[in-house]
C-alpha cells in the first residue's frame, strides 16, 4: 500500500493500531470483545480469502452474521479493494432478490484501493419501493472523520457507542470513526434503551451516536427506572431526524456532563451543518455549515422564501448505482448537490430547514411544510411522534391531517383535538392547523428508525376508505 494513501483509506489505520496498541479493545458487543490485534488479524484473513478467490467487485455483507462478524466482513471486503454493500436484514424477500440480482457476479482482479475508490454501497428509500443504491469513496468518509474530530472536539475521538444497525449509515459511520480513531466501539445486535443505559453507566463509552427516537426512549426508560444521572457521557451526537429541543432539559438531566450536538446531513452528502443543541433556538435552525461545506439556496419560485439547499464539499457521495436515481434522488449541478431539502439562511448565517420538497402540501392556496407542523406537535408533552398528511379536498386542495404517537406515561393525559389545535395556533398560522387528529397504536418506522410517512399515509387512506386489515395500525380519532 502506498503510505501516502493510508490516511485516506477507511480501513488502513487498523494496521497502525494493531501494532501500537494491539491489546486495546476495538469492538465490544456485550458478549465478546475483539482487540485491535485480533480485529486486524481477522480482517486480513477475510481480505486474503477474497483476493485468492478473485471475488466480485462488490459484495453484500452477510447480515445473518452477528454484528461483530459483520464489521469484520465489511472491513475485509474493503481491505481487498472491493466495495461492501450493506443491506437491511428486514428487507422483504422480493427486495432482497432484486438487490442481489443487481450486484456483479463475475470474478474480479482489482488494484489496491485508492482514496477515490468506492468502498461502501448503501441503500436509501426510493419512490418505487426498491431501495436506491449509492456509493461512497474512501476519501469522502475519511474527510468526514476529520471534520467530525475538528468540529466536535476531543471526545469525538473517544470510545463510541453506536447502538444501531450497520445498515443505517449514521451508525456504520460511527462504528468506522471509532475504529479509525483507535478509540474502539461498542455495538448492539438490536437497539435496547435499557442496555444502552447500562453500558453508559459503566463509563466505557464517553461518546454516544443516536437518533432522536432512541434518545427519547432512553429518557422514558431512565425515568421509569429511577437512578442517578449518568455523568460519564461527555458527547452525544444526534442525527437522522430532527431533535425536539423541548426535550433537551430531560436529556441534560440524564446526561449532565455531556455536550449535546445536533448535525444535519444525508446519506448522499455526509455532514452539512451542525450546532450545540439549545432549547431557545428556533426549530427550523439546523446550524452553521461545516468548515469545508459551501451552501447555495436556489429559488423554487412559488413566492417562497425557502429554496432548494445545494451543497458543495469533499464529503459528498460518488453516485447512484445502475440507474437507481428516481424522483426522490439527489439533484446534481456540476460540483453542487441537493437532496431536495428546502431551507434558507437566517441573519446569523445559520441554515434553516423547512422540509423536503416532496412533502410540501398546498392547502387553501398556500404552501405548508409538513415538517414544520410535525415539529410543533412533537413539542407537546403528550406526543412522542407526529406525521402530517394531506387528504384530497375539493375546496382546500389538501385537508391537513395529523397522525400521532402518544407518550406512554401516566402523567401525560391524552389531549383532545381542540386542545391540540389551540397548541398549534400558538405557533402557526391558522391554515397550518390540522383539521383532524388520529392516534396511531402501531407507529411505523423505516429501517433507519425514522417515521415511515409513506406507510402511515397508506394506512390513513385505507382507514378513510373503510378498509380493514389486521396488519394495519389502528387509527383512532381524537375527540
Amino acid at each position: 500500500m502506498n503510505r501516502g494513501y493510508a490516511a485516506d483509506l477507511v480501513h488502513a489505520r487498523l494496521a497502525e493500531w494493531a501494532h501500537s496498541r494491539g491489546d486495546a479493545i476495538a469492538i465490544r458487543n456485550g458478549l465478546q470483545t475483539l482487540t485491535f490485534f485480533q480485529l486486524h488479524e481477522a480482517v486480513t484473513r477475510r481480505s486474503s480469502e477474497l483476493l485468492r478467490s478473485s471475488a466480485p467487485a462488490t459484495l453484500l455483507v452477510d447480515d445473518a452474521l452477528p454484528m461483530t462478524q459483520r464489521i469484520v466482513d465489511f472491513l475485509g471486503i474493503i481491505t481487498s479493494g472491493r466495495c461492501a454493500a450493506v443491506g437491511d436484514p428486514d428487507w422483504p424477500p422480493r427486495v432482497r432478490q432484486t438487490v442481489l440480482a443487481s450486484l456483479p457476479t463475475q470474478a474480479a482482479e482489482l488494484p489496491a484501493p485508492r482514496p477515490e475508490s468506492p468502498f461502501y454501497m448503501g441503500y436509501t428509500s426510493g419512490s418505487t419501493g426498491t431501495p436506491k443504491a449509492y456509493t461512497r469513496s474512501h476519501q469522502s468518509w475519511t474527510t468526514s472523520f476529520r471534520a467530525c474530530l475538528e468540529e466536535f472536539g476531543p471526545h469525538a475521538s473517544s470510545c463510541i457507542l453506536a447502538p444501531g444497525r450497520d445498515s443505517h449509515s449514521l451508525f456504520l459511520f460511527g462504528m468506522m470513526l471509532g475504529l479509525w480513531s483507535g478509540a474502539g466501539i461498542v455495538v448492539q445486535e438490536r437497539f435496547s434503551a435499557a442496555a444502552v443505559l447500562d453500558t453508559l453507566r459503566r463509563g466505557l463509552t464517553p461518546c454516544l451516536v443516536a437518533v432522536p427516537s432512541q434518545l427519547m426512549l432512553m429518557v422514558e426508560v431512565a425515568r421509569h427506572r429511577g437512578g442517578a444521572p449518568i455523568e460519564a457521557v461527555r458527547l452525544i451526537l444526534i442525527s437522522g431526524s430532527r431533535w425536539i429541543r423541548s426535550r433537551t432539559a430531560e436529556l441534560r438531566a440524564l446526561f449532565p456532563c455531556a455536550r449535546i450536538i445536533e448535525f444535519y446531513g444525508a446519506s448522499e452528502t455526509s455532514f452539512i451543518a451542525w450546532m450545540d443543541t439549545d432549547e431557545a433556538t428556533p426549530p427550523a435552525v439546523v446550524g452553521r455549515p461545516f468548515k469545508n461545506v459551501e451552501l447555495q439556496i436556489r429559488d423554487i419560485g412559488e413566492g417562497e422564501a425557502a429554496g432548494l439547499i445545494y451543497v458543495r464539499s469533499p464529503m459528498v457521495f460518488t453516485d447512484y448505482v445502475g440507474g437507481a436515481a428516481d424522483s426522490t434522488a439527489a439533484l446534481r449541478d456540476g460540483d453542487w448537490l441537493s437532496v431536495r431539502d428546502l431551507g434558507y439562511l437566517d441573519a446569523q448565517g445559520r441554515l434553516c430547514l423547512t422540509g423536503r420538497q416532496n412533502r410540501m402540501l398546498v392547502t387553501q392556496g398556500k404552501n405548508l411544510f409538513s415538517e414544520e407542523l410535525e415539529c410543533v406537535l412533537q413539542t407537546h408533552p403528550s406526543i412522542m411522534s407526529a406525521s402530517v398528511q394531506g387528504v384530497d379536498d375539493p375546496l382546500r386542495g389538501f385537508l391537513v391531517v395529523a397522525l400521532l404517537e402518544l407518550r406512554q406515561h401516566p402523567a401525560h393525559k391524552p389531549p383532545t383535538a381542540s386542545q391540540l389545535a389551540a397548541w398549534c395556533r400558538q405557533s402557526l398560522e391558522a391554515y397550518k392547523v390540522p383539521k383532524k387528529f388520529y392516534v396511531c397504536q402501531d407507529w411505523r418506522l423505516t429501517p433507519s428508525g425514522k417515521t415511515d410517512h409513506a406507510a402511515l399515509a397508506q394506512s390513513l387512506r385505507r382507514h378513510l376508505d373503510g378498509a380493514a386489515s389486521g396488519d394495519l395500525p389502528c387509527l383512532t380519532p381524537l375527540p
